[in-house]
């Protein structure tokens, strides 16, 4: 990818999510907590991961 084209598919991406968030604050708020519980979940994985080969 040209660095053109890549600058142009960043600000592309920046704009729907800050439209997003603008246009459908409760949603987007809906969607972090998703990920973070994501996150979340994926961390608690490891660390019960980690735990069990050390013990």
């Amino acid at each position: 990818m040209s660095a053109n084209t890549k600058k142009i598919v960043i600000v592309a991406v920046v704009a729907f999510v800050l439209f997003f968030l603008i246009s459908r604050p409760t949603q987007s708020a809906e969607v972090v907590q998703n990920v973070l519980g994501w996150l979340r979940d994926g961390a608690e994985a490891i660390v019960t991961f980690v735990r069990t080969l050390f013990s």
